[in-house]
């Protein structure tokens, strides 16, 4: 991936997006209009894609087989699951107000207890992100957390994020935890299990290196701290903390420190090399050594010069095991990796290679000697001892055809996480900028065969969402991407073959279809040279090039007439233009400010809007001059998302502000000449559209908002009169104040934008009713469970229920009944309450998804513990009624 990936949402955020005070009202909506906030249920995936972002941290459980998580800069941490090759989500939850906990900067696996895993969240070190960071801690695998707040940030999404890990867990004493944090402020010490945290005051170095101390924004100039973190378990006994701990700073003079006396006391280890930052360090108890992999800057993405060294614990003997020659590398060295099985065998990446490749270096014997995954016979030719199979991902070539010494697709970038399964030494993880590759054949490298890599990274999505549309015909859903473009999603649950080229931005910024004629679609973005905007004529799945007026620096957004016959485009670097045909020859439009947002009418082809700093613009002659609306009341600043409504000429909305003013949702229906305010709205980010319910003769509202109190994803049947949460606090996915789109072919579908969990989309169990289900009194009728253990490990269990109102009445309020064959017991629940008696459990609804229409159905999780066997219930109750089981 590209430097691009520093921010999608900066400076929305610093503008003011997190809640706040109501603002002041102008315009109202009639007092009529109250706030009623029901709920529905929502079945939630993602349009799948597979990857999409960096991925700088991958970690093995040393006592369990099979249990892996891997941490992204952005988008949460995922645990793997084995059984479908498959990760799981563990960080969706994380709330608006918190976003910054999305951005994982280590994460940790108890040895001792498998159940638990840590995570070191928060996204930015500086004025980007408001909120310090905390450690969050599971005692279910990532199931649910706990949250430790810290005194200080973190940087998940900062230079130097591919270090690490800075979170460790004593493998001896697994209450003791050691974090090494960023800015000066240390290293930090729990001896709670995470629960609270206190800095080593006598540890004797905060560290001092900072990518660039001249940058102003405080990005690159922070000092990268405490990197990681390393136990020596030979030196402590089973519930005795571990007494040899050694630490690295980002320091290049005095990066490796060592206590010998269990965290009491701290030095520099003698004899260290210096000139260089120690990215990783890794253990081998068994032999007595221990790895660094240098470089001589931060990462993840620069690095000119590296080593590698070994160290003796026992003798103190210092050893410069580089696989090549320092005056030969033009790359750090970052990603470690030892077998578990076979503790001579190391591993290493030339990380920050990006041509013509990145490099992998394997050892099996303790460095003495390397091979390397690719070399060079006659340059620029190559032999690889590896095969690639990118069929599951094929947009991983990025559509080229590099000439040699490149190939398509690479070995990756960014390299820093590297993993040799502990209990495998044939299965090999590593991360790099888009994906996570591995291999199942590892020990091929050895015998003089070919290993073959493979994406494997399915259910991990990390994709920055910037600008959605669901057109109402063709492709379903078209998407702007942050660093891989976008894509045409033909099928929802399948990875398109590839993003959108000719030409290949690195990260869209807008996108448009023409209402009445969706095969019409246009594209800006990012490009580092080239044109920044782009056309089709088949809906998205070829394009061709536009030309940019002269001034053009980046995509900005831009806008389709209603019939396709003309665009305004409001590029950075230029004022807004407007052109008649597929973008040859652009023209100034007057009378609007430079870098306003524009949309266009979806009905009149020669009506375009636009919006700046508060005020709202109209052109009626296809964009060539705008004039200001006389409508006040509007946001002042520019953290703004404003639609136009399909088949309806001049009816506008408008969602945006900041919690320091004006901030909320308004609707105009003449054209932008007046707009009035929703009273019970009371902050919204997004606006978007989709199929009208069933005798609703308005389309369907949804928005990212805070309404009635609440933060969360919110729908409308009848122009916003009322509202329905749709989301869970289980499914908040931190930041959705890009997008937001309904599909206009399926009432209830709804495509969410992210900042780094790439896009949701989720479907309704309500079939369309004109308004949101009315429930009956008391639940009756019949009904049928779907009982699911989804995932199983020793004395612990992961199970979903489905509960189906079969019935013809819909249910206000719901109680499951059964009993657990083999007295099994509930830890954790999500999605519903419960009480548990011997065997007995009863779970009930909360209070959003109460609920239940007939025909539709409920759905709740838990996790739980098990002994001997974990059988599966045989027979549930609603009330008297006895459930059918499937």
């Amino acid at each position: 991936m590209r430097r691009t990936r520093i921010l999608t949402a900066v400076l929305a955020l610093a503008a003011g997006l997190l809640s706040g005070a109501s603002p002041a009202l102008a315009a109202t909506e009639p007092a009529e209009k109250s706030v009623s906030i029901t709920a529905d249920t929502y079945t939630w995936k993602n349009a799948r894609i597979d990857g999409g972002g960096f991925v700088p941290g991958i970690v093995f459980n040393r006592t369990e087989k099979n249990l892996a998580y891997a941490r992204t800069d952005i988008g949460g941490a995922y645990r793997w699951v084995d059984s479908s090759k498959t990760w799981t989500p563990l960080l969706d939850s994380v709330g608006w107000d918190n976003w910054g906990h999305t951005g994982v900067v280590s994460l940790a696996s108890d040895s001792v207890d498998p159940n638990k895993v840590y995570a070191a969240v928060g996204t930015y070190t500086n004025s980007w992100d408001p909120g310090n960071g905390a450690v969050l801690r599971s005692s279910d695998r990532g199931a649910s957390w706990q949250k430790a707040d810290l005194p200080f940030k973190l940087g998940g999404n900062m230079p130097g994020r591919g270090m690490g890990e800075r979170l460790a867990i004593d493998p001896n004493k697994n209450s003791v935890l050691y974090l090494g944090a960023p800015s000066g402020k240390g290293l930090w010490r729990s001896t709670d299990s995470g629960a609270s945290w206190s800095q080593v005051t006598n540890f004797p170095n905060v560290g001092n290196y900072a990518q660039d101390p001249s940058d102003t924004s405080g990005y690159a100039s922070d000092n990268q701290g405490i990197v990681w973190v390393t136990f020596d378990e030979s030196t402590g006994t089973s519930g005795n903390a571990t007494q040899t701990i050694y630490v690295g700073v980002a320091d290049k003079d005095n990066a490796v420190y060592r206590s010998t006396d269990g965290g009491a006391t701290w030095s520099r280890v003698a004899g260290q090399p210096t000139g260089y930052l120690a990215h990783k360090g890794v253990l081998d108890a068994e032999n007595g050594y221990l790895y660094l992999s240098y470089s001589d800057k931060g990462g993840p993405y620069d690095g000119g010069k590296g080593q590698l060294w070994r160290y003796a614990t026992a003798t103190g003997t210092w050893t410069n095991i580089s696989p090549v020659a320092e005056a030969d590398t033009y790359y750090g060295f970052s990603g470690l990796t030892v077998d578990r099985q076979d503790p001579g065998t190391v591993m290493a990446t030339a990380y920050s290679s990006w041509w013509p490749d990145t490099q992998i270096f394997r050892s099996t014997d303790s460095g003495a000697t390397w091979t390397k995954a690719w070399d060079y016979t006659s340059y620029p030719d190559r032999s690889n001892r590896y095969t690639m199979d990118v069929s599951s991902s094929p947009w991983l070539t990025w559509n080229a055809n590099p000439a040699p010494p490149e190939q398509t697709p690479k070995l990756g970038w960014m390299t820093e996480a590297l993993e040799i399964d502990p209990f495998n030494s044939n299965r090999m993880m590593y991360g790099t900028g888009a994906t996570i590759y591995g291999t199942e054949n590892l020990t091929n490298w050895d015998g003089g065969s070919t290993f073959t890599i493979k994406p494997m990274v399915q259910g991990l999505e990390e994709t920055a969402v910037n600008d959605l549309a669901a057109p109402p015909s063709g492709a379903p859903l078209l998407s702007a991407l942050g660093d891989i473009g976008g894509f045409r999603h033909t099928d929802l649950t399948k990875v398109p073959a590839m993003m959108y080229t000719q030409p290949n931005f690195t990260s869209t910024t807008s996108l448009d279809f023409a209402e009445s004629n969706p095969n019409t679609v246009v594209r800006v973005g990012n490009l580092d040279s080239g044109p920044h905007i782009a056309f089709s004529t088949d809906n998205g799945s070829n394009w061709f090039a536009g030309t940019d007026p002269s001034g053009v620096s980046g995509g900005g957004t831009v806008a389709a007439a209603a019939d396709g016959s003309g665009f305004v485009w409001s590029p950075q670097g230029a004022g807004v233009h407007y052109a008649t045909g597929f973008g040859t020859s652009w023209s100034a439009s007057s009378g609007i400010p430079a870098g306003a947002i524009v949309e266009s009418d979806r009905v009149d082809p020669k009506v375009f809007y636009g919006f700046k700093s508060g005020k709202f613009y109209v052109s009626t002659d296809g964009g060539a001059t705008f004039t200001a609306s006389a409508a006040t009341g509007l946001p002042s600043g520019d953290s703004v998302r404003f639609k136009a409504l399909p088949g309806a000429k001049g009816d506008v909305w408008l969602a945006g502000g900041a919690s320091d003013g004006a901030y909320g949702l308004w609707h105009s229906t003449n054209g932008g000449t007046s707009f009035t305010k929703l009273t019970n709205v009371e902050q919204a980010d997004t606006i978007g559209f989709g199929k009208a319910a069933t005798g609703a003769s308005y389309q369907t509202l949804y928005t990212s908002a805070k309404i009635g109190g609440v933060r969360g994803i919110f729908r409308s049947t009848d122009q916003g009169a009322t509202w329905t949460r749709i989301n869970d606090d289980a499914h908040q996915w931190g930041w959705t104040g890009a997008a937001i789109t309904g599909d206009p072919r399926v009432y209830g579908r709804v495509y969410i934008a992210t900042n780094g969990r790439g896009i949701i989309y989720g479907d309704s169990s309500d079939s369309g009713g004109g308004t949101d289900p009315g429930p009956d009194p008391t639940p009756t009728g019949a009904c049928a469970v779907t009982y699911k253990i989804t995932n199983q490990w020793q004395g612990g269990f992961q199970a979903d229920v489905q509960l189906t109102n079969t019935g013809t009445s819909a249910w206000s309020g719901w109680a499951l009944n059964w009993s657990f064959p083999n007295s099994q017991t509930i830890s954790q629940i999500w999605n519903a309450e419960h009480t548990q008696s011997g065997s007995s459990v009863t779970a009930k609804n909360v209070g959003w998804n109460a609920n239940v229409a007939a025909g539709s159905s409920v759905s709740f999780g838990f996790t739980g513990n098990w002994t001997g066997t974990n059988g599966k219930p045989t027979a549930f109750k609603v009330g008297e009624q006895n459930c059918t089981v499937s």
